[in-house]
């Protein structure tokens, strides 16, 4: 039985890589509800080519635009896509702290958590967390950081035998940047990201390395971490996405290809891993690691 997806942010870079993700596996996921910001032309594109039941539009924007069985608008719009009783698993897609109460809301509801927003962690970690730990409700990271240090501690292991976690950046566009010439960086230089593409904020936010501050921040909450045992390094490839130490010296990473749909994916799947579009990592090819 196909699994029943629910997208909070469909026409944003995650929404989209997502519904590239269920073009993909057609027979795994069937669209049930989308909600989108203001991009009415491409959310029209989306319902004519998923025929979601259920379609919510940001405020300011007119529902009236939208041809779908039903339309809803605002944080009640949102809200009712997170909670949709035939909804399965609900990507959180969105961007800022808009996206706590639905997130909690659809916690509430049982539903299966693919979070790509930052903020409703950043914010409301403690809350999130605990309300899915006491309702038993996975919360599967789509950050392509989370995701790999999920994956590297599904090895088997207790926790105390966790030494730390080490989360990778690009350094951005402005790595090599001398400072004295940061004050007159433009827009355009700081959304040209050298290995990602994505939604405007996580762009600029990469540029000023704020990204990584609040990757700290939801990997403490993620995974019961103190900051104290939360490193970052530099990793101008985005290769290796997250590394795990061990109590006994030990440590495993996670190398894949810089896109999102590999987590995105995974997210959906889990714990299965179907064959994905993206490329594959050719480690030969690549020739070394630069940190």
């Amino acid at each position: 039985m196909r699994q029943r997806i629910a997208i909070l942010g469909s026409t944003g870079s995650i929404g989209r890589q997502t519904l590239a993700v269920v073009d993909h596996l057609p027979d795994r996921f069937e669209v049930v509800a989308l909600a989108a910001g203001h991009n009415a032309e491409l959310l029209q594109e989306q319902v004519n080519r998923y025929h979601p039941r259920l379609v919510s539009v940001a405020d300011g924007c007119d529902p009236r635009t939208i041809q779908a069985p039903e339309v809803l608008s605002g944080a009640e719009g949102l809200e009712a896509v997170a909670t949709m009783p035939e909804a399965d698993i609900v990507v959180v897609a969105t961007s800022g702290h808009s996206a706590i109460r639905p997130t909690l809301e659809a916690i509430r509801r049982g539903k299966t958590i693919a979070l790509a927003n930052k903020e409703a962690i950043v914010c409301a970690g403690e809350i999130l967390i605990e309300e899915a730990r006491r309702r038993g409700v996975e919360i599967r990271p789509v950050d392509s950081e989370h995701s790999a240090v999920w994956q590297c501690l599904s090895v088997r292991h207790q926790e105390s035998e966790v030494d730390r976690v080490t989360l990778t950046a690009s350094g951005g566009p402005f790595r090599d940047t001398p400072a004295a010439e940061l004050a007159t960086v433009t827009v355009e230089q700081a959304m040209a990201h050298p290995t990602w593409r994505m939604g405007s904020k996580v762009t600029v936010d990469s540029a000023t390395l704020m990204n990584k501050g609040l990757e700290v921040i939801e990997a403490h909450w993620l995974f019961d971490l103190p900051y104290e045992r939360i490193d970052t390094v530099i990793h101008p490839q985005s290769i290796v996405h997250a590394l795990v130490s061990f109590a006994d010296g030990s440590v495993i990473a996670h190398l894949a290809v810089p896109d999102m749909r590999l987590p995105i994916q995974y997210a959906l799947t889990y714990p299965e891993r179907p064959p994905a579009p993206h490329l594959q990592l050719d480690i030969a090819a690549l020739g070394q690691l630069e940190f």
